[in-house]
C-alpha cells in the first residue's frame, strides 16, 4: 500500500477539485526515471485542475514530490490532454490592427 500512497493521493485531491469525479482516471507506471502517474479527466475539468497560469498542476506536482520523497521514490505528473481539447492557439492572436480591420463593418 505504501507504494501507491501516490495514487491515492492524487485521486483524492483531484476528485475534490472537478466537478466530474467519476471521469478521474490514474494510470501508475514505473521504470529507471521513477514512478509516472498518468491523469486523465473530463475535458470540463482541465481547467480546474490545471489553474491559472499552472498554478494547481505545479502545486500538484510539488505535494505528489513531496510523498514520493517520504517513499523513496521519483514522481511525476503527466496530465493527458482530452481529445477535442481547446488549447488556445499562439499563432491565432491577431494583432490590435487586425482586430479592428475585423471589426469594421
Amino acid at each position: 500500500m505504501a507504494q501507491e500512497s501516490d495514487v491515492a493521493f492524487l485521486e483524492y485531491v483531484v476528485k475534490a477539485l472537478v466537478d466530474a469525479p467519476d471521469d478521474v482516471k490514474i494510470n501508475r507506471t514505473v521504470d529507471e526515471m521513477g514512478v509516472l502517474l498518468t491523469l486523465s479527466i473530463s475535458p470540463v475539468d482541465m481547467g480546474k485542475v490545471i489553474g491559472r497560469s499552472g498554478n494547481t498542476a505545479k502545486a500538484i506536482r510539488t505535494l505528489l514530490r513531496v510523498v514520493g520523497m517520504k517513499n523513496n521514490a521519483r514522481v511525476n505528473l503527466k496530465i493527458n490532454e482530452p481529445e477535442g481539447g481547446t488549447r488556445p492557439e499562439r499563432s491565432a492572436t491577431k494583432s490590435v490592427d487586425e482586430a479592428m480591420e475585423d471589426l469594421k463593418i
